[in-house]
């Protein structure tokens, strides 16, 4: 892939990886760090296990957040050299919540051609299997790592009409979630662990929910945080009336007990016991009216 010969600048391929199973690594990503000339990386031991499992050979060099300034001229230098260059991350798309950026950045300044080359994306995923709204999706990335400063983050999202998405490590999750509790309230919300990978799990319920399922768990692996947007009277009532006819749709038709609790629960976000109240206050009010 290198244009030296031609005295062209050479390519900057944005890769994703996969972010957890091996077997989600594209074609065109497998061809392209195949023929590039370097492959930029965050852990030089962690993508080589990567090339190592598909038999590629590239050369790799390291590139983090410490070192994006000085090693991003570098690379730059590279590539005006005709040299083509794959950026990877240690999983997913390099560039979200993971370095990438700054060497884009430079990459344009200097009219060095950059190609994504597309693939997982952790959050997206998430959301995608979430069972929250889609329609609006705000990604803040990793929560700051102190109280403080993720409160005011917090403050600043809260009335942001999208579905709120974050990242978080095993050692802040629960504290996170108590300060979402107590800045955004408590709000339907999912959370995805170890994506992809052989412990993948998804738990789901309110803020407070969340909180006494994760307070006695051993916490291990990449979470991402789904939180529903907040909803004014209004868009609370439509809500609330959707899950009664939804309801009423499952008990004509036979769905009831703890499947339709099942069913509720999936489709609407909410935990099995909100599913189950509010199931068991229709069958209440239909008693009555009768």
């Amino acid at each position: 892939m290198a244009n030296s010969a031609s005295g062209k600048p050479g390519t900057l391929y944005l890769v994703a990886t996969p972010i957890g199973n091996l077997g989600d690594i594209s074609a065109r990503a497998l061809e392209t760090l195949q023929n590039v000339d370097l492959i930029a990386c965050e852990d030089t031991r962690h993508t080589k296990k990567l090339l190592n499992h598909f038999a590629i050979s590239t050369r790799l060099v390291s590139y983090h957040e410490h070192n994006e300034r000085e090693k991003g001229s570098e690379l730059i230098a590279m590539l005006q050299d005709g040299l083509s260059i794959a950026l990877v991350s240690d999983a997913g798309t390099p560039g979200i919540s993971d370095p990438g950026c700054f060497l884009v950045r430079l990459a344009h300044a200097a009219d060095v051609r950059v190609v994504p080359v597309p693939g997982p994306v952790a959050f997206v995923s998430a959301v995608a299997a979430s069972g929250l709204p889609t329609d609006s999706i705000f990604f803040g990335g990793f929560l700051p790592s102190t109280r403080g400063e993720r409160q005011r983050r917090l403050i600043e999202v809260r009335s942001i009409p999208a579905t709120l998405v974050f990242y978080e490590s095993p050692r802040r999750i629960v504290r996170a979630l108590r300060d979402i509790a107590a800045v955004l309230g408590d709000r339907r919300a999912v959370v995805a662990r170890e994506l992809t990978k052989l412990h993948e799990e998804f738990l789901t319920g309110s803020i407070n929910e969340l909180i006494a399922k994760f307070s006695s768990a051993n916490l291990r692996g990449e979470y991402v945080l789904i939180i529903d947007r907040e909803r004014g009277p209004r868009e609370a009532s439509a809500l609330t009336g959707s899950i009664e006819n939804r309801i009423q749709e499952f008990a004509e038709s036979g769905i009831l007990g703890k499947a339709a609790i099942k069913h509720l629960s999936k489709e609407f976000g909410i935990s099995r016991s909100e599913a189950y109240r509010l199931i068991q206050l229709r069958k209440r009010n239909v008693e009555i009216s009768d």
